[in-house]
């Protein structure tokens, strides 16, 4: 029996109007900004329309159930959306989501999994870094060094109109109150705000209703009620034992799958198990330095020794059980 493929099925959104571009181009601010023209400029070569991602299965969210197995119900409701989108034949919408937990439990590589997933853009904001609003939603052109915000440059500079959107550590969002960093979001996150969202530095309103959001934090409490409010908020605990292996392996051949280094497609049981004892965060780029060292040692296959735990730090990251 064939095993069907999961292909996602691009159509056509337009998320601004050039004619409002135009419009724009005659402002006064446009002409004395270069930044700001030059951007109109591009806007109106590339047009408005942005490919548009519709799922045509839900096969390939079921490999999450192996690779993110402490994700279960975020799958579940994840697999629910993908079944109406593929009944109307329509783009994916679902509410957005908070991933709750302690650091390490692999909440980003799960966004980068679903974005790989369905097919469409993938941009990560580092929350933590983030000391001003302008970052997400841009700052006024007559501000020296202004430019536009992360959300307008995905949408205006990238291929899709629905990019998934990951908001890591949104807990720790910091800055000058008066230039709350969360407060595009208020907007941002209700999707019939967002339909008419206006960059600051453009000015021009972007659809941005097709974003689809996932938000990671360590603790909600420092989190406004109201954007709390606006998310499905799912509070993911540790993989137990078995979970730890099945993540382990999955990032183990995720890495392979992207280059041909001449490893088998599963380790050793006992490399399996000295790297299923570490954080998921951490498996990454522990595995990666230990192919290095395999080579290093002319082997095509891992020992448990490739496994630099030590560099992780008294043990800081690991996983008991």
């Amino acid at each position: 029996m064939t095993a069907t493929i999961q292909i996602p099925i691009a159509g056509y959104k337009s998320i601004y109007s050039v004619a409002d571009v135009d419009r724009a181009m005659e402002d006064s601010s446009a002409s004395k900004n270069d930044s700001l023209k030059s951007l109109y400029e591009k806007m109106i070569r590339s047009g408005g329309m942005r490919y548009i991602i519709k799922p045509s299965s839900t096969e390939g969210i079921d490999s999450l159930y192996e690779s993110s197995p402490n994700f279960t119900e975020v799958i579940d409701n994840f697999k629910k959306h993908m079944s109406l989108a593929i009944s109307g034949n329509e783009p994916m919408q679902i509410t957005p989501i908070l991933l709750l937990g302690e650091p390490g439990l692999g909440k980003t590589y799960f966004a980068k999994s679903v974005a790989k997933i369905l097919g469409t853009g993938f941009e990560f904001i580092s929350m933590s870094s983030l000391t001003a609003g302008w970052v997400l939603s841009g700052a006024s052109s007559q501000w020296t060094n202004a430019k536009p915000g992360k959300v307008a440059q995905s949408l205006v500079n990238g291929e899709y109109a629905n990019p998934l959107i990951t908001l890591d550590e949104v807990d720790k969002a910091g800055g000058d109150s008066r230039y709350d960093p969360m407060g595009a979001l208020y907007s941002l996150l209700e999707q019939d705000t967002a339909k008419h969202f206006k960059d600051e530095f453009i000015e021009v309103s972007v659809d941005a209703s097709h974003i689809l959001w996932i938000a990671t934090a360590n603790d909600e409490s420092s989190i406004p009620e109201p954007i709390l409010n606006r998310m499905n908020v799912y509070t993911i605990e540790r993989p137990d034992y078995e979970g730890s292996l099945k993540i382990a392996l999955a990032v183990y051949q995720d890495i392979l799958n992207d280059h041909n280094w001449g490893f088998p497609t599963e380790p050793a049981q006992n490399v399996l198990e000295k790297l299923a004892s570490i954080a998921p965060r951490d498996m990454r780029k522990l595995l990666i330095d230990a192919f290095g060292n395999a080579k290093l040692a002319n082997r095509d296959k891992l020992q448990p020794e490739d496994l630099h735990t030590e560099k992780l730090g008294k043990g800081k990251n690991r996983i008991g059980f």
